[in-house]
């Protein structure tokens, strides 16, 4: 081989080494760029786990419950927000909530659906809140959302006690340490507390 040619040969070589080089650099460089970009934190917050339990009939606390409550019209809020008078729109929102200051948003039958599985349970999730409630937080922290409204289980259990289950506002909307949340999960714990204790009466 002549000298010329090892020559030529060599920079081939070094060039394409380099070019190899540079691209591994480089898609290291976005390989990164893009794991910062979709970071992913875990945290992990003790909650306030509360249960009651008692001896009167699923529907009697259930419909106890309900009574309690107010119904959101998702049409009347998007009417009222679009209208541009504020006080007007918190008004007519105010308006939708029940005797406990709650709306319902939705009820799931979780006993209906276990039939699928051959189980007869009585078991409804309620999907309770107020937007109101919800903005003195989301205001000032929208992570808040994540928790408003508020999930409200109510079942019999299998020795035929009808059981409440909730985890306690200020618990949830806590783990946010937002000082400016704080007072809003406070008072969502007193409106739960006696919206279940009216159910129970």
């Amino acid at each position: 081989m002549t000298k010329k040619r090892c020559l030529i040969l060599l920079t081939y070589l070094v060039v394409l080494s380099g070019g190899v080089l540079g691209g591994a650099l480089v898609s290291g460089g976005l390989g990164e760029q893009r794991r910062g970009e979709n970071e992913m934190r875990n945290n992990r917050f003790a909650v306030d786990h509360v249960r009651l339990e008692t001896t009167k009939p699923f529907e009697v606390v259930s419909n106890a419950f309900e009574r309690q409550l107010g119904t959101f019209d998702p049409d009347l809020r998007k009417a009222a927000t679009e209208s541009g008078d504020t006080e007007a729109a918190k008004a007519k929102i105010g308006a939708m909530a029940g005797p406990s200051g709650f709306m319902l948003f939705a009820s799931h039958n979780h006993g209906a659906l276990l039939r699928l599985a051959g189980q007869q349970r009585k078991a409804i999730q309620y999907v309770v809140g107020n937007p109101l409630f919800a903005l003195q937080m989301t205001q000032h922290d929208i992570r808040a959302s994540l928790y408003a409204p508020l999930r409200v289980p109510i079942y019999e259990d299998d020795k035929g006690k009808t059981c409440v289950e909730y985890d306690r506002p200020s618990s949830l909307f806590g783990q946010f340490g937002n000082d400016r949340i704080r007072p809003t999960a406070a008072m969502l714990d007193k409106k739960l507390d006696a919206l279940v204790a009216a159910a129970f009466k």
